[in-house]
């Protein structure tokens, strides 16, 4: 009696799930074999030369992919019979019920009526709520766990002129979580070779760069969807992470991206390098000064027991400038400097089980460096839970059913 009552609730466990109908299935790229052309855009330091425009290989048909630099479901993205396959394979009735919020006539987010003292959206950008109250909606990582740690992340790019910066990191066998914009991919798809080949963690940083909270819930999906195709399309790699534009996301957001499979990676220190003579008050002087205390925190018992995750960009060669300038005095300052899938012991952090990531352990160990597998691109045109690792719904039956053994 009991065999037969546990097989009917794992039947009707796994056949509850939704399946999530994504298409990765195109690239042009083997990630573990990845060849960069030599060619002045690539190999030059001068701004110029790196910025001026290429065709290559991987030249879209604008026809097939949202507008770039516009909200994702721009150029009819959203009508297509690809994105309402996505769309309609989510159950909707799930989604919590939280409103999408608007820009205030300043240009902010609208905070107004919002419960700030209970936060029960935990919407970051009134609260910087990182846990989420709503379930089976992925927690967002803040920090890397493991104490003197500097988790070192670059948003925005991949910038065009960011060759001196990249050929810094390799000579300094660094590697960093890049966060990489769907646009940026699709317009310097060589810089985003580059970020893999490297071994750098590659993940989204959404299509357009839009607060994610006032979007949509078919805009919110698409700036996820399309950007992990982009870097899928170029790289050959779909990333399991992504970090929200200006850290805007709330439990609605978080749940739109936990149906595909992602979690957020956030930040507990934040340097301002982008605001630099562009914001009122932030001067370089300012960011440097913060670089400063953020490095001085490695010295005095700030992180004695626990790491930080610290948010730089690769917007542009001032922002990028002041990494490499504080680049030794951190290293000086913080045992560890580590891209966060290592700091995080996040073997695997795209899709494709290709490229393996090493532990913390290995790293700090001097046994760094990205492994890869066999060179073979699973074809990636799946449902969640077909991707090479174990689903929530897969891992339950197989749990029910060893249970099933033991008692039969």
């Amino acid at each position: 009696m009991i065999y037969y009552y546990l097989l009917l609730v794992a039947t009707v466990f796994v056949f509850a799930q939704a399946e999530v109908k994504t298409n990765y299935s195109i690239t042009k790229t083997d990630p573990t074999n990845i060849s960069i052309p030599n060619i002045p855009q690539t190999t030059s330091t001068d701004v110029a030369t790196e910025c001026t425009y290429y065709n290559s290989e991987y030249t879209i048909n604008p026809a097939e992919w949202p507008t770039v630099w516009d909200i994702a479901t721009s150029n009819n993205m959203n009508t297509s019979q690809e994105f309402q396959a996505l769309y309609n394979s989510i159950d909707w009735t799930k989604a919590p019920n939280i409103p999408v919020r608007t820009i205030s006539a300043a240009g902010g987010l609208d905070l107004a009526g919002y419960d700030t003292a209970n936060d029960p959206a935990c919407w970051w950008s009134a609260s910087q709520c990182t846990k989420p109250k709503v379930e089976g909606v992925n927690a967002d990582i803040v920090s890397c766990p493991e104490p003197e740690t500097w988790g070192l992340t670059f948003d925005d790019g991949p910038n065009c002129s960011h060759n001196a910066f990249y050929d810094f990191l390799m000579q300094n066998n660094q590697k960093a979580s890049m966060f990489y914009i769907g646009s940026n991919v699709i317009n310097w798809p060589y810089g985003a070779l580059r970020g893999v080949k490297e071994g750098h963690h590659v993940a989204g940083h959404t299509w357009s760069h839009k607060m994610m909270t006032t979007l949509s819930n078919q805009e919110v999906l698409a700036e996820l969807y399309y950007t992990a195709k982009a870097i899928k399309y170029v790289t050959g790699v779909t990333p399991l992470y992504w970090r929200p534009a200006l850290g805007d996301l709330d439990d609605r957001v978080r749940w739109i991206a936990s149906q595909l499979g992602f979690t957020a990676i956030l930040w507990n220190l934040d340097t301002d390098d982008w605001a630099a003579g562009t914001e009122p008050g932030v001067t370089q002087q300012t960011v440097d000064q913060k670089y400063q205390d953020f490095i001085a925190m490695g010295n005095n018992g700030t992180f004695a027991n626990t790491g930080n995750i610290v948010l730089s960009h690769e917007i542009n060669n001032m922002t990028m400038d002041f990494a490499i300038h504080h680049y030794p005095a951190i290293k000086q300052s913080y045992k560890h400097v580590l891209d966060v899938a290592t700091c995080m012991n996040i073997s695997h952090p795209y899709i494709e089980q290709v490229i393996t990531f090493p532990t913390f352990d290995a790293a700090v160990d001097g046994n760094a460096g990205s492994a890869t597998g066999s060179g073979v691109v699973p074809g990636a045109t799946h449902t969640a839970s077909q991707a090479p690792f174990l689903s929530p719904s897969w891992f339950a039956m197989f749990i029910i059913l060893a249970a099933i053994m033991r008692l039969g």
